[in-house]
């Protein structure tokens, strides 16, 4: 074979000996590989608190006065519309609208919760809820591209793919970042980072393996037939590459499919619910949430780095009476086992578990019985990995519309996340059409008030 002839496209190379179609459609949903080609794990830029971390992103806008910022004054001024909550919405709105939810308080610390959100009261404790986060846009794309990746455009890389850049992955023959319930482009995209660091998406209508992720089994050779393939698809692309003097693209597709081919043992063991005991199986419940929860600890404590769970349907802009109610019935209980569970094993120590939404909803009223969007104050929590439980940082204003006391921007929260896994937001950069692109742009400052 002519290794240099230009009529031989890389698409070709790979497929050429014959690896196995498992394999390869396996690197195909994959696109994304180990940290480097010599399988080496990053170093942080300082002792972390964290190693890996869960995020469980509420796409649609979760809102905090319904669940986890109680607003008292809203029912005192309940249909009037003051001077501070005439701010600027993506629709028109009327006047405050009280929660139609109680709060109590919960655990040692106290924290108030939502009666929406039972199970989660008995966590607090070892909950640090921020209810003065704020972000930069009201509507859903800009506002998710900012919270997942720190600018409103769709170029930039995930968290995801920035944590994986920085850390690589704790197990090689899994990837660094997995996506579990999306699809949506900018959740898992690695932007103009090196390919391998993209997520890996799953489906979650599955808890056997192989029908979980597509072409997970190589029903056409053996394993030994498999690896003696890959030994010399490797000698070949190696040569293809060094001719022409590195291509970051063709070595990540060589390496997404290396990661493919040892992701079908792997996998077996890692993303199989089935191997869970009924108890642990009732402790988080049923549906896709509840198994998205219980697959992302099977996946930290694998060594996978960085497992972001979407959960959408929370763009409430009528009837939030009712329909909040279902979407937090879906998420109460596998989020509060999901805290408790890391925690009886020994993993919330040096795991950081974090909940929110690209914004939250407005306490003024939309269609009668729905909230708008605000981009203006919201609420998330973190737990685990070095932030101090059983407390709440920062305040809206009466109202819960503006964030007042302690602000935290998105780039305060992801500078902070990334501090927490031992690395410096301002020293992560990557240099990309000219200049070095950082996730936190030019600001973020570390919220050292919530970090043990």
């Amino acid at each position: 074979m002519n290794l240099s002839n230009p009529r031989l496209s890389r698409r070709g190379l790979l497929q050429s000996v014959g690896l196995g179609f498992g394999s390869l459609a396996l690197a195909d949903l994959l696109h994304t590989a180990q940290a480097s080609a010599a399988g080496g794990v990053a170093r942080p830029h300082f002792a972390p608190k964290a190693k890996r971390v869960i995020f469980m992103f509420m796409s649609g806008g979760p809102s905090h006065v319904d669940m986890l910022d109680p607003k008292p004054a809203i029912k005192k001024h309940a249909g009037e519309r003051p001077n501070s909550v005439d701010l600027r919405t993506e629709r028109v709105t009327g006047g405050l609208m009280p929660s139609p939810f109680r709060f109590e308080p919960g655990g040692q610390s106290g924290t108030e919760v939502s009666e929406l959100l039972p199970h989660l009261r008995t966590c607090v404790d070892d909950l640090c809820v921020l209810r003065s986060v704020h972000a930069s846009n009201p509507n859903h794309g800009p506002a998710i591209n900012f919270m997942v990746s720190g600018r409103i455009d769709q170029v930039h890389p995930a968290l995801g793919a920035w944590v994986s850049y920085g850390l690589g992955t704790e197990n090689q023959d899994l990837p660094g970042f997995v996506s579990l319930g999306s699809t949506f482009v900018p959740v898992g995209r690695s932007g103009y980072l090196p390919g391998e660091h993209q997520g890996t998406p799953i489906d979650l209508g599955q808890d056997d393996p192989e029908k979980m992720i597509a072409h997970l089994r190589n029903a056409r050779f053996s394993r030994t037939d498999q690896e003696q393939q890959l030994a010399f698809l490797r000698k070949l692309n190696g040569a293809h590459a060094q001719e022409r003097g590195g291509d970051a693209q063709l070595e990540a597709r060589i390496r997404a499919m290396e990661t493919a081919f040892r992701m079908q043992y792997a996998a077996g063991e890692a993303f199989d619910l089935r191997k869970e005991s009924a108890a642990t199986r009732a402790q988080y419940g049923t549906g896709q949430f509840a198994n998205a929860c219980l697959l992302a600890r099977r996946l930290v404590e694998n060594g996978v780095r960085f497992v972001q769970i979407t959960n959408s349907g929370w763009d409430h802009h009528d009837k939030i009476d009712t329909e909040i109610g279902k979407k937090c019935r879906e998420i109460d209980q596998p989020m509060a086992a999901l805290v408790k569970d890391l925690k009886q094993r020994g993993l919330l120590e040096d795991t950081l578990v974090i909940w929110g939404g690209e914004f939250g909803r407005t306490p003024v009223s939309e269609n009668g019985n729905g909230r708008d969007h605000n981009h203006y104050g919201f609420s998330m929590w973190m737990a685990g990995g070095g932030v101090r439980g059983g407390i709440t940082h920062g305040a809206t204003d009466e109202f819960g519309f503006r964030a007042q006391d302690k602000p935290v921007s998105v780039h305060d929260l992801h500078a902070t996340i990334l501090h927490l896994l031992g690395l410096n937001h301002e020293k992560l950069t990557y240099r990309y059409s000219g200049r070095d692109f950082r996730l936190t742009d030019v600001e973020g400052t570390v919220v050292k008030d919530i970090l043990r």
